[in-house]
């Protein structure tokens, strides 16, 4: 038998990997460049071989048609306006989503600082809401605080990726660790699928590319890129050179023909 969750998340992903653009940023941060109308580049970027985008809920209100991809409606925020700009708050549940239309949940929860237990109780909560309703529930697992002196730390990323599993997530979203190797032992540490951010704006587009072929190799089942996709000149072309990767294992040099 066919579950709720399966058949969400088959929406979601594409042959169980994903090519995902999170596009949560208007809460954290504003309008920002590329997301001036995020309703425009969702429908510009969907026939390219997009899966999936995390959007807020007022934005997903705010569509004036609905999507060929699946959404994962974003429920943590904060902004960078506070004084407490890492602590992620929970703005809707489950059941909301449900009424939303939407197809999957995520939440952003920091690990590492003074905030670090309140974002818990939030994961484990949202994820037993997420099991009863068959909701595929995306984590995106940082380590961000007081006690992180390298984000990057393969050690630390590991750790981090591995509570979100534990506390009932699907997929978990986390930071690539730089090499192939150590990420590796990162995504074979975590019983669900592993999804790389994407970070700051790459100096270059290879840059991203290589790093989404790095991270594909060592085992991760897909990117939720957000700036290096949304920012770009043309993010319709940069879906397609992921697609090249994600869906077809093309390299990095190769998928830069769907850019140049």
């Amino acid at each position: 038998m066919v579950s709720g969750n399966q058949i969400r998340l088959n929406r979601i992903l594409r042959k169980g990997k994903m090519l995902c653009i999170p596009m949560d940023h208007g809460i954290s941060n504003g309008p920002i460049e590329g997301l001036e109308d995020p309703a425009s580049t969702i429908y510009k970027c969907e026939g390219h071989g997009l899966t999936s985008v995390i959007i807020n809920k007022g934005i997903i209100k705010s569509l004036p048609k609905p999507t060929k991809v699946g959404i994962l409606v974003h429920f943590s925020s904060s902004t960078a306006l506070s004084l407490s700009p890492n602590r992620k708050m929970l703005i809707g549940t489950v059941k909301e989503a449900v009424a939303l239309g939407a197809d999957g949940v995520s939440l952003h929860i920091n690990i590492g600082g003074k905030e670090e237990p309140e974002m818990l109780e939030q994961l484990g909560l949202t994820a037993d809401q997420c099991h009863r309703w068959g909701m595929p529930l995306l984590a995106m697992m940082y380590p961000r605080g007081e006690n992180i002196k390298d984000p990057h730390d393969p050690e630390i990323v590991a750790h981090v990726a591995r509570i979100g599993a534990e506390c009932g997530a699907d997929i978990v979203k986390t930071l690539y660790t730089g090499d192939i190797d150590s990420f590796a032992k990162v995504v074979k540490s975590t019983p669900v699928p592993i999804v790389i951010a994407g970070g700051p704006k790459a100096k270059t587009d290879l840059d991203i590319l290589q790093m989404t072929e790095d991270a594909m190799t060592a085992g991760a089942k897909g990117v939720t890129y957000g700036r290096n996709i949304f920012a770009h000149k043309a993010p319709e072309k940069m879906v397609e050179a992921l697609a090249e990767i994600i869906f077809r294992k093309g390299t990095a040099k190769e998928a830069m023909k769907k850019i140049e």
